[in-house]
């Protein structure tokens, strides 16, 4: 019996995307890829950057945030791959990268133009996850509340709020994007 399941041919899509930080929008992304599929592989994309404002945390704190959230969501855990997909800094070879390090994927899920664009010249299915309020719901817009300390919190799952605190990326947020800004003024 187990071994039968384990041959099944497995439905997945994978949702690519940052993750800098995890919030509310991404576990909806995942939420809807689970009602269809089998399972979901989540691609951190740019994984080998850290500690600026653009990329403030590293892939193994987001991988804790995601693994965190979609736990206390009440997600089963063994439906969920993880894997890391670095920039290498050509385009064309970064799908095939996705590819290679991602277990077999049906779809793709992207609401980025150009990573959409380079997946479909690859022949890949892709589609866009419907988006929970995004004209307020995005990283950018939570990292930068996080900068000038607004009311960040709210789009996250608590519990991602609860380790961004823990780990200190609150101060590390406002360190990055001022070193950022003060080499942008010499």
């Amino acid at each position: 019996m187990v071994c039968e399941l384990r041959l099944k041919e497995l439905r997945r899509a994978v949702l690519i995307g940052r993750f800098q930080p995890f919030h509310l929008g991404h576990l909806s992304a995942v939420r809807e890829i689970l009602e269809e599929f089998d399972e979901a592989v989540i691609a951190i994309g740019s994984s080998q950057f850290s500690h600026t404002f653009e990329n403030p945390f590293t892939a193994g704190e987001r991988i804790e945030m995601i693994r965190l959230a979609l736990d206390e969501d009440g997600q089963d855990l063994s439906r969920i791959i993880t894997v890391t997909v670095p920039d290498i800094g050509e385009h064309k070879l970064w799908v095939q990268r996705l590819v290679s390090t991602c277990p077999k994927f049906q779809v793709a899920y992207t609401n980025n133009p150009f990573v959409k664009l380079l997946l479909v010249e690859q022949g890949i299915e892709v589609r866009e996850a419907k988006l929970l309020n995004r004209e307020v719901l995005s990283a950018t817009r939570v990292r930068f509340l996080m900068a000038e300390d607004g009311d960040w919190k709210k789009y996250l799952p608590p519990i991602v709020a609860e380790y961004i605190e823990r780990i200190g990326g609150v101060e590390r947020i406002k360190i990055v994007r001022g070193s950022a800004t003060s080499s942008l003024i010499r």
